[in-house]
């Protein structure tokens, strides 16, 4: 699908002219286009980037082959570059949707095989305001980037909320089996969105250098502003980890702090028990020469040793907190 937004001296003037005007279009003076194409056919694709504005064969070629990573080439009259539109939930996890543009003196391009709701919040800005004016292709390049960077927001939001949760999980000592998941599938997505932040902070900060030809120096200071804010989502990211970690290895502190506690219960119950079996099993043998036996007091006797031995080790254990 083809759309079109038209501007004549930086004012609105029509939206999605026939396709076959464009040509005529972009040579007008002082007019301006933004040309969207969503899934577009073969054919539609043609029209657009090899008829219409003869964007280089190169371009054209990564346009519509799938690349994994951000890019940014610079043409004689036309500027490209790939970034990737990101979407999260927490049942599907990252997704990520190429997305292309071209930038041009008096035209900005732009195409994607998926629906980007940036780009459909950029038009329906546009198409709702036609007041507003637009000064300039990377103007338009600028908000589209920066509606982009405003999608991470949602996804920062539930990835600290997992966390969170995760926290408050080992605050109250949750079940093993329930957190080493949880905290293994949200260290992998950490991991994730720093390898999805990270190479289009480095486009952004080569877009923020005042180098590129096609961008005026008015709009640096925006992108400057863009780079900053991906780096500090990636720095995030980052804490978001480490903070991770440290909760995770308080989980397992509190986990040997309560084992240990537990092997004291048990060796000092252990402990009570040995004047039980020293002195029965002494008692226990039936010699018929052992004086003690003679006694008609032999098992109280017996009986207050075990009780005396018993009483002391308690005390004792009590002392130490070992009880």
């Amino acid at each position: 699908m083809i759309t079109t937004l038209v501007y004549r001296d930086t004012r609105f003037v029509a939206a999605n002219p026939p396709p076959e005007t464009l040509a005529a279009l972009r040579l007008e003076p002082n007019v301006m286009l933004w040309v969207d194409l969503a899934n577009p056919t073969e054919e539609e694709a043609k029209l657009i980037l090899e008829s219409t504005f003869g964007f280089h064969p190169l371009a054209i070629e990564d346009c519509l082959s799938d690349n994994p990573l951000p890019k940014l080439e610079e043409y004689d009259d036309h500027l490209y570059l790939v970034m990737h539109a990101v979407d999260y939930s927490r049942a599907d996890k990252f997704s990520t949707t190429e997305f292309d543009l071209f930038l041009g003196r008096n035209f900005i391009v732009t195409f994607h095989r998926q629906p980007l709701r940036p780009v459909q919040a950029a038009l329906d800005r546009y198409l709702k305001s036609p007041a507003v004016a637009v000064r300039g292709p990377d103007r338009f390049a600028h908000v589209l980037l920066d509606l982009m960077v405003e999608a991470y927001k949602p996804a920062l939001d539930e990835l600290r909320q997992e966390l969170d949760q995760i926290e408050n999980g080992v605050m109250r000592e949750m079940d093993s089996r329930e957190l080493f998941p949880r905290v293994i599938a949200l260290r992998k997505e950490l991991s994730t969105l720093r390898q999805i932040v990270r190479p289009q902070r480095e486009i952004a900060t080569v877009l923020s250098q005042g180098k590129i030809r096609l961008i005026r120096p008015i709009i640096v200071p925006y992108l400057r502003d863009l780079a900053e804010e991906l780096s500090r989502i990636e720095a995030q990211a980052y804490s978001w980890a480490d903070q991770l970690i440290l909760s995770f290895r308080v989980y397992l502190n509190k986990s040997v702090h309560a084992a240990s506690q537990g092997i004291k219960v048990l060796t000092a119950l252990t402990a009570l028990t040995l004047p039980v079996f020293i002195i029965g099993g002494w008692y226990g043998m039936n010699f018929t020469n052992m004086r003690e036996t003679a006694s008609p007091f032999g098992y109280l006797i017996a009986f207050a040793l075990t009780t005396a031995a018993m009483l002391f080790l308690f005390v004792m254990l009590r002392r130490k907190r070992w009880l």
